[in-house]
């Protein structure tokens, strides 16, 4: 299932660097600037982001980061994100092909972890280990922020509810910050007791 999904998406993004129009959509724009404008610091040492497509969410990111690693199954996906990439930001910006969940980084230790538009690829039991594994990647006063899509669609493995219910049930973290419109649901968590 995984390698069907990775090939159903290199097609995506062979044939446009923005198949779902992150970059022009009024829903992705505002989207971001509210995932923007709920991050509980200025500015983090060291972040991750899981899935980063076409990197529109990473240009954002790179902005409030000391470092980023931003991850994607399709190479074609990643070649986009270091195209779109402002010139500014590559020294901060780090792109690595990585096929979630089997290599999620752990051992790294991350203040900022971004998950946002992935999770529900996977079934519930994959994504909940996911999930698991980034809460375990969280510095002492690090945030996990989740941002997912509400409505169906043919690719979706499971429910965004479901997903964000999973990471609230997961011991040590303490959330921060639940923001839910018609489109997504926005939530933030820390590691319980840390400062953020």
């Amino acid at each position: 299932m995984i390698d069907d999904h990775l090939r159903h998406f290199e097609a995506l993004y062979a044939a446009s660097d923005d198949p779902w129009n992150v970059r022009g959509a009024w829903y992705e724009q505002r989207k971001r600037a509210i995932l923007l404008a709920s991050l509980g610091k200025p500015v983090y040492r060291s972040a991750f982001e899981p899935g980063c497509g076409n990197g529109a969410m990473s240009a954002a990111l790179a902005a409030r980061c000391e470092r980023l690693l931003a991850c994607d199954g399709a190479g074609a996906a990643l070649e986009a994100a270091r195209r779109a990439l402002p010139p500014a930001a590559r020294g901060a910006v780090r792109f690595e092909r990585r096929r979630l969940p089997a290599d999620w980084p752990d051992g790294q230790t991350f203040d900022l972890i971004v998950v946002s538009e992935l999770a529900y690829y996977f079934e519930l039991d994959a994504a909940s280990a996911l999930l698991a594994r980034a809460a375990a990647c969280l510095a002492p006063d690090g945030e996990l922020v989740l941002c997912h899509y509400l409505h169906d669609f043919d690719d979706r493995a499971c429910g965004t509810e479901a997903l964000h219910r999973a990471v609230a049930a997961l011991p040590g973290l303490a959330p921060t910050l639940r923001h839910q419109d018609q489109d997504f649901l926005l939530e933030a968590w820390t590691r319980a007791g840390g400062h953020p």
